[in-house]
């Protein structure tokens, strides 16, 4: 039988460390036994061969399923969406476009997965022209290989994209990208937790060393 981890990504773990323990408790009453994974997704996993990880972060699916052997991947938004137990909040109809990120655009299970979510939270979903795996990148992969300026141009291109004011992200960098743009960011963590969603550390820099920081020590 596979070993099944839980591993919440650098950037969720910086972003919004207490919601770990919370989804933890929720994956092992009703996913299975699901053991807390948190090296980096840029450092070997250390797992054994089979092992399926449960990822938050798209670019941690991506790096782990495609650069380790005996590494499985899934989303969590998919494991949520097909437990059929989660307690979802009720947003009365709110009105939010989609922001896919980059890494998983070959991946249409788990768009699926993330507007089945948003609907079973009463979010009214109002697409971007490009969305799924059509989908922009936000802007934050391009630095520091771009220029500053450029890097901010394209977040604000990439946001103006967006034809609701509040956009439903699920990557952290995108919480960033869409506020410097001028929209109104809303993470799925914090859709699903009855959370607010905050910008914190936005300037694109310094959160590139916040992040840097984490996965040297992971």
């Amino acid at each position: 039988m596979e070993k099944v981890y839980f591993n919440p990504g650098c950037a969720l773990s910086i972003y919004r460390p207490g919601a770990e323990s919370k989804i933890m408790r929720y994956l092992n009453q009703y996913y299975g036994q699901v053991t807390l994974h948190k090296i980096c997704c840029q450092h070997n996993p250390q797992v054994e061969e089979n092992s399926l990880i449960i990822n938050v972060c798209a670019g941690c699916d991506r790096r782990f399923r495609s650069l380790y052997d005996g590494v499985s991947t899934t989303s969590l938004w998919e494991v949520i969406d097909q437990t059929g137990h989660f307690e979802f909040p009720d947003y009365s109809d709110a009105e939010m476009s989609v922001h896919d990120p980059c890494p998983i655009r070959e991946k249409p299970s788990v768009h699926q997965a993330v507007r089945s979510l948003l609907q079973k939270m009463n979010v009214k979903i109002t697409e971007a022209e490009e969305h799924g795996s059509r989908s922009v990148c936000c802007g934050d992969s391009l630095y520091p290989q771009t220029p500053l300026e450029a890097v901010h141009k394209h977040m604000k291109k990439s946001a103006a994209a967006m034809p609701c004011e509040q956009v439903a992200v699920y990557c952290v960098s995108c919480i960033k990208s869409m506020h410097i743009g001028g929209k109104t960011p809303r993470h799925m963590i914090d859709l699903l937790l009855s959370e607010t969603t905050t910008p914190e550390t936005y300037d694109t820099v310094a959160w590139h060393e916040q992040l840097q920081e984490y996965i040297d020590v992971h």
